[in-house]
Order: C-alpha cells, then sequence, then structure tokens
C-alpha cells in the first residue's frame, strides 16, 4: 500500500492537534460542570463546601470552570486564525512559485527552440549540398561553409545560454568569500572590457574629493560578473550614438551603483518582468541576448545583501540602481 502524500499526512495531523487543544482548553469547563452537577444533587461530601453569597455553590463551580475555558477558547480561535493565515500565505507562494516555473520553462523552450530550428535548418542546408557535391562549383562550398557557420553560431549561443543559466544557480546558492572589494578598480576594469569604438560612449564618474570610493564586502569574481552584465546591458541596448554613464557614491552605510543609458527605454508594466529569468521585451528581441544578465545582477545583489532597482522612461532611456553594503560600515553622506 503506498503511503499517502506528505501534505494529506501534515493536514492529518494539524487536525489531531486541534481537537486535543479543544480537550484540554474545555476540560476546566467540563470539571466545573461535574463538580456543579454533584452540588446540585447533593453528592459533595463536605458540607462546608458553601459560599457566604447570593449564588449557589454550583454556579460558582460552573464559573469556575467556564472562565479558563472561554479564555483558552479565545486564543485558539487567535491561534487558528493566525494559523490560516499561514497556510494562505504559504498557498501563495507556492502556486507563485509554481507559476514563475512555468514562465521560465516556457521562455527556456522558446529560447531553445530558434537555435535548435536553425542548426536543424544548417544541417539540412548541408546534407542537400553534399547530395549535389558531385556536381561540383564554388556555390556548393559556400552553400556549406554558410550552413556549418549557421550551426556554430547556435551551438554557441546554447552553450552561452546554459552557462548564464548555471551562473545564476551558483550565484544563488553556491558559497560566496566575504572580503573588502575596490568597487573603483573593478568599475574601471568593466568599463574597459564593454567599451568599443563602434558603441556608444561609456563615462565613469567616481568620487575622489572629499573622500573616494569605499570599498564593498563581498565576492570579487561574482560582483565582477553582476557588474560586466549590468554594463554590457546598458551598451548592447544603445544606439552607437547614444551614451552610457556609469555612477558610484557612498550613501549612508552603503555603496550606490547606478548605470544608466539612453536607449529605447522600458515599459511601465515590464519593469519588474526585467528581472525574471529568461524575459525579452517583444521590442527588443531583435537585440541578440537570452534574457539572464539583470536576472544574475538582482541575484548577486541580494545574495551581498543589497538590492537592485531599476527606473526606464519609453524613448528616452534606462538606469539601473545597484546597491551594496560598505565594507568598513563607515557612515557616508545621505
Amino acid at each position: 500500500m503506498s503511503s499517502p502524500p506528505d501534505g494529506a499526512a501534515a493536514r492529518r495531523r494539524s487536525r489531531r492537534r486541534w481537537v486535543l487543544a479543544v480537550v484540554v482548553v474545555l476540560l476546566p469547563l467540563l470539571v466545573g460542570a461535574a463538580l456543579a452537577a454533584a452540588a446540585v444533587t447533593g453528592q459533595l461530601p463536605d458540607e462546608r463546601v458553601r459560599v457566604a453569597l447570593s449564588a449557589q455553590p454550583h454556579d460558582w463551580f460552573l464559573a469556575a470552570g467556564a472562565v479558563p475555558s472561554a479564555v483558552g477558547l479565545v486564543v485558539l480561535g487567535l491561534l487558528a486564525r493566525r494559523e490560516a493565515r499561514a497556510r494562505r500565505r504559504a498557498a501563495e507562494l507556492v502556486a507563485a512559485a509554481a507559476e514563475e516555473r512555468r514562465l521560465l520553462l516556457s521562455r527556456l523552450d522558446h529560447e531553445l527552440k530558434n537555435p535548435l530550428t536553425a542548426m536543424r535548418a544548417a544541417v539540412a542546408n548541408l546534407s542537400s549540398t553534399r547530395v549535389s557535391a558531385g556536381r561540383g562549383g564554388d556555390d556548393d562550398d559556400r552553400g556549406a561553409a554558410a550552413a556549418l557557420a549557421s550551426i556554430e553560431e547556435q551551438a554557441v549561443r546554447l552553450s552561452r545560454l546554459t552557462g548564464d543559466l548555471r551562473k545564476i544557480a551558483d550565484v544563488r546558492s553556491g558559497a560566496l568569500e566575504r572580503s573588502p572589494v575596490d568597487l573603483s578598480a573593478l568599475l574601471q576594469d568593466a568599463v574597459s572590457v564593454v567599451e568599443s569604438p563602434r558603441g556608444p560612449s561609456v563615462h565613469l564618474d567616481l568620487p575622489r574629493a572629499p573622500w573616494p570610493l569605499p570599498p564593498v564586502l563581498g565576492d570579487h569574481d561574482v560582483l565582477e560578473l553582476a557588474v560586466v552584465n549590468l554594463l554590457d546591458n546598458a551598451v548592447k541596448y544603445t544606439p552607437a550614438d547614444g551614451a552610457v554613464e556609469v555612477r558610484a557614491r557612498h550613501s549612508g552605510r552603503d555603496v550606490v551603483l547606478e548605470v544608466a543609458d539612453t536607449g529605447p527605454g522600458i515599459a511601465a508594466e515590464e519593469l519588474e518582468q526585467v528581472w525574471e529569468e529568461l524575459y525579452r521585451s517583444p521590442r527588443t528581441r531583435a537585440v541578440p541576448g537570452s534574457g539572464l544578465g539583470l536576472a544574475l545582477v538582482r541575484a548577486v545583489a541580494e545574495r551581498h545583501g543589497g538590492s537592485a532597482t531599476v527606473e526606464s522612461r519609453v524613448g528616452r532611456g534606462t538606469a539601473v540602481r545597484l546597491v551594496l553594503p560598505a565594507a568598513d560600515g563607515a557612515q557616508g553622506p545621505g
């Protein structure tokens, strides 16, 4: 015989606990009622059990049993309401997780389908080229080369996609180093990686007076991964004649990093979705990418005890703000 699901067993255990609690709470009332009945029928052996008031002895027995039972029932009612709210919240979280997983699988299916379809078409073209190879000619050679190039391009795309998914999983569950990280040097290196003569201008603004940017506490490699992804995302969606600005400042006990661009912007209804894995706006699907860059950035920020937010205006640009705790805990301005 198969064992019942864990959820059903947990519900049965919960019901048994509540039944036992009700019995315990009603026990004083039952004892009081029994003593009252004994007083009414004259079965109390000690005649000294009397109350020098207008009430009869059995009334006092009932009151003595009813008061703690009533208090207990009120407490049980409050606990039952709290447990019901907790169950509803848990059910909502489970439903939200299931919906998030469904969306992730749907987007993953879409992201995998396109390169796989392209690879299948390239293989078909390559096979057709081989069949006609007996006739020879430069056109056949060029067709075979183009098919092989397409297969390689799509294989690289798939490899990048699976690699990014693995990085997000590692960031969320893997162990992180905790040491002071020079964010100023990290930003300078990241800007040199993403800027290109054919891309938009990238301007880095770091504080120098009256004090430089303090280090942040975290894992250097993981933070570098997030910053490079953030800058690469801004450069990728900004036209060549546009601009990307990278700003950092010390505020309170945090270091605030902001990456702003003059790209197409994000619609208001999509601002929260951009943090989801594999989400890509229909307006930007022509731009190469997997939709994992910002999801990785937020995962890194949260693992370091910080946060990531975004502001955007369609047609004007986007600003992504990353807040990270300062390593020395020094109080900055603001």
